[in-house]
This record gives structure tokens, sequence and C-alpha cells, in this order.
């Protein structure tokens, strides 16, 4: 082989696993894996089902990398301010964290306003399944990304981005969506 031939090969692959490493997230339209995690709501512990949940509607299912920083403050409180909308769609929220997992109790208590629940993901197991990683200061967090599921369990919303600030809008307008389609 020679040695530009070599060189364009491994261009490629280091283009490849770029593109590979720049695609977070499950895209929209498919399956949701099931899950069941340990949280909270109100601060009173729990376990959370993802089967039951849908059961009842559309779940909003947001990932955040750690309760109590700045942009998860700012997003669970925006949370917090539109479940009461998101229920009247019949829609379920739920924050989950891979970061500082054994503060999710008083999270949803102070910050999340005892409207939804946060539940724990150790290891970032649930994360990994979503394909919602992100490394910080040496640990494998969950990334900012949101998604609205259907009772079927279909993505219907696949939404990455850091800013804390856009992902109710873009959740709600799935929800009402999905709303005025199943009317």
């Amino acid at each position: 082989m020679t040695p530009m031939k070599k060189l364009f090969l491994s261009l490629s692959a280091a283009a490849l696993l770029n593109i590979a490493s720049a695609q977070a997230a499950l895209p929209t339209g498919s399956q949701a894996p099931d899950f069941q995690l340990q949280g909270a709501l109100a601060g009173k512990p729990l376990t959370f089902s993802l089967k039951q949940a849908l059961q009842k509607g559309p779940v909003v299912l947001y990932f955040f990398p750690a309760a109590f920083s700045k942009g998860c403050t700012i997003e669970a409180h925006a949370f917090a301010e539109a479940t009461d909308d998101f229920k009247k769609l019949g829609a379920t929220v739920i924050g989950v964290t891979a970061g500082n997992t054994d503060q999710v109790d008083a999270f949803s208590k102070e910050e999340c306003r005892d409207k939804f629940t946060v539940a724990a993901d150790p290891g970032a197991k649930v994360a990994a399944q979503y394909d919602t990683l992100m490394e910080m200061k040496g640990k494998t967090l969950s990334d900012r990304t949101s998604y609205v599921i259907a009772p079927d369990g279909k993505i219907l919303l696949s939404y990455t981005d850091r800013n804390p600030e856009t992902h109710i809008q873009k959740t709600m307008d799935a929800v009402k969506q999905y709303a005025k389609d199943h009317s």
C-alpha cells in the first residue's frame, strides 16, 4: 500500500469516527429503551418505570449533567414551571442525571420544586442506552438531551443542546403536536 493511500485511509477512518461521535442521542422515530431507576419526587424516594409512565401518555425524558449545577438548576426551574402544562396535555416529566446521583432527593425538592421526578443514573447506564454521554472533569455524565416519547415507545423528539433554556419549548412543542394529532 502506498504512503498516500495509507494517509487517505487513516484520514477517512478519523472522519468516520468524528461523524459517529457527533451523532449524539437516539434519533426521532427510534424505539426508546425501557428502564427503571431509583429517584425522588418532592424529596420522597421512588422507583420510576418508563413502561408504567408511558401507559398514562407521552413522557418528557430529559437528561442533565449534575444536580445543583448552574445550567441544570435553570433547566429544572423551567421544567418545574411547565410541569402543570405538560400534565394538562397528558405528559409526564422526568429528569435523569448520572452526576452527583446522591443528591437527587434534595434536587427534586429544592430545584424541581416538588413538581416532577428526578432519577439517579449511577454509572450513566441509561444515558448510554440513549446515546447521551459526555466527559467532564474525568467523569462520564449524561449530556443535556431531551426526548419526548410516545405511549408506544417511539421517540417523537430527540434534542441535544448544552443551553438549558431551549429544552422546555422544544419538548412542549412536541407534546402539543402529539396531543393535536391524537385528539
